[in-house]
C-alpha cells in the first residue's frame, strides 16, 4: 500500500492509495475524493491523509486483517505505529522475520503523528459506513457515543431536542511544547544573508505577514494593494495590504490552504521590500511582465512563477550563509509572526484571522506569555498590606 498523486483531465489534483498490484483501493479513494472535491479540501490534506491510510492498510495486510477488522483494533495499530519504524512500516519493507522494538525503546512516531494518522483512519471508516461499504457498528468502536442530556442547558441545542456527541476512543496525550518559531535574531540574520531584494521580500512575507509558502508563491500582482486608499481600485480595505486568494489553476502548484479569502495588513518594512523588489525585477526584461508577484530572476526559466518547494531551498541556503546552526524553515517564520502577534496582545481570534486558520483552536499554540509578562502580571497584584483598610 502506498500513497500516490492523481491528476485528473480537468487539471485538479488529489492523492489516493494504491495496493501492491498498483490498483486503486476503493474505500480509501472514495474518502480522499470526498475530502478533495466534496469538502473542497486542499491537495496537501489528501496527501497527508493518503499516507496515513496507507500505513493503516499496510498494517492490516501484514497482520492478516481485513480493514474492517483492523478498525476495531486501533489500540494494536497505535502500538505498531509507535514502535515500527520505516524498516518495518515502509512500503518496501520486508515483514517476514522482523522483530519490532517494544515499549521502553525510543518511539518511531510521536503522539502528534499517531493522532494524525488515527484522524485520517477514522475519517475513512466513517465515510465507508455512510457510503454503505461497512457496518455501522464500526462507529461505536471508534467513538464514544453519548447524548447531551447531562450537559448544561446553555450547551445544548436551542430547539430543545436531544442531540448526540462523539469522542474518539483512541488518542494519545500530546505533551505541550513551545511553538517552534524563528527568533528575531535568526530573522535578521536571514535578511542580511539574502542575495536579492526578492529573497528579502519572501522572508518578510512569512515573518511579518504570516503567509504560508504556497500563499507566497501564489500571489498575483493584482492581490497586492500598497496605496493608502485603494477604494478607487474597488477595494474597501484601508491602507497597505494584500489579499490571499485560493486558486486552482496556478501553474507552479501554489495553493492557498484556507478556503476563505483574507486580507493581510502590511507594515512599512514589507511595503519597502515590495518597492525594492519591483525595481530589481524591472531590470530583467524577461521577468518584467506576468501577473505572478514572485518569479524566477536568476535561473531558468526566467520570469516563470516560483514554485513553493524552492522557498525551503532558498531559506536553507540563506541560513548557511548566515552561519545558523540549523536551517530556518518557512513554517518557523510563520510561527514567528503568530507568536509575535500573540505576545503583542492580539486576541486569539485576531491571530487566527491573520493566519487564515479555519478554527480558533489552531491558533492556541501561539498564546504563550513569556516569563517576563507573567512576572509583571504577578507583581501588578497588590499585596494584602497595600489593600485599603487592611491592617497587620
Amino acid at each position: 500500500m502506498r500513497a500516490f498523486p492523481v491528476r485528473l483531465p480537468s487539471g485538479a489534483r488529489y492523492w489516493t492509495v494504491l495496493d501492491e498490484d498498483l490498483a486503486v483501493v476503493p474505500v480509501a479513494d472514495g474518502f480522499l475524493r470526498q475530502v478533495r472535491f466534496g469538502r473542497d479540501g486542499a491537495e496537501s490534506t489528501t496527501k497527508s491523509y493518503a499516507h496515513s491510510i496507507a500505513l493503516f492498510l499496510r498494517w492490516c495486510a501484514r497482520t492478516g486483517r481485513a480493514w474492517q477488522a483492523g478498525a476495531g483494533q486501533l489500540g494494536l495499530f497505535m502500538t505498531w505505529l509507535a514502535h515500527a519504524g520505516p524498516a518495518a512500516s515502509g512500503a518496501g519493507a520486508s515483514w517476514s522475520g522482523l522483530v519490532l522494538a517494544g515499549p521502553g525503546a525510543i518511539a518511531a512516531r510521536g503522539a502528534r503523528r499517531v493522532n494524525g494518522v488515527l484522524t485520517a483512519v477514522r475519517g475513512m471508516v466513517v465515510h465507508a459506513v455512510a457510503a454503505g461499504q461497512a457496518s455501522g457498528d464500526l462507529v461505536a468502536l471508534l467513538y464514544e457515543v453519548a447524548d447531551d442530556r447531562d450537559l448544561p442547558g446553555a450547551a445544548r441545542g436551542e430547539d430543545g431536542q436531544m442531540g448526540l456527541r462523539l469522542r474518539a476512543r483512541h488518542r494519545l496525550h500530546e505533551p505541550e511544547t513551545p511553538v517552534d518559531r524563528a527568533s528575531d535574531a535568526e530573522i535578521v540574520a536571514l535578511l542580511r544573508a539574502c542575495l536579492s531584494a526578492r529573497d528579502r521580500l519572501i522572508v518578510l512575507l512569512m515573518a511579518r505577514a504570516g503567509l504560508r509558502r504556497g500563499e507566497v508563491c501564489g500571489l498575483r500582482r493584482s492581490d497586492v494593494h500598497l496605496l493608502a486608499d485603494s477604494r478607487p481600485l474597488g477595494c474597501e480595505v484601508a491602507r497597505a495590504h494584500l489579499h490571499v486568494v485560493r486558486r486552482d489553476d496556478n501553474p507552479n502548484g501554489a495553493w492557498a490552504k484556507s478556503r476563505r479569502q483574507r486580507a493581510v495588513p502590511l507594515d512599512f518594512l514589507v511595503v519597502q521590500a515590495f518597492d525594492t523588489y519591483a525595481l530589481e525585477r524591472m531590470t530583467i526584461p524577461r521577468a518584467a511582465g506576468g501577473d505572478f508577484m514572485l518569479v524566477n530572476l536568476f535561473r531558468g526559466p526566467v520570469g516563470a512563477p516560483m514554485r513553493p518547494r524552492t522557498i525551503g531551498d532558498l531559506l536553507a541556503a540563506a541560513s548557511r550563509r548566515a552561519g545558523l546552526a540549523t536551517a530556518v524553515t518557512p513554517h518557523q517564520l510563520r510561527h514567528a509572526f503568530g507568536s509575535s502577534a500573540a505576545d503583542a496582545g492580539c486576541g486569539i481570534d485576531v491571530v487566527a484571522d491573520l493566519l487564515g486558520h479555519a478554527s480558533v483552536s489552531s491558533s492556541q499554540v501561539y498564546v504563550h506569555p513569556d516569563p517576563g509578562r507573567l512576572r509583571a502580571a504577578v507583581d501588578a497584584v497588590p499585596s494584602p498590606r497595600e489593600q485599603p483598610g487592611v491592617t497587620r
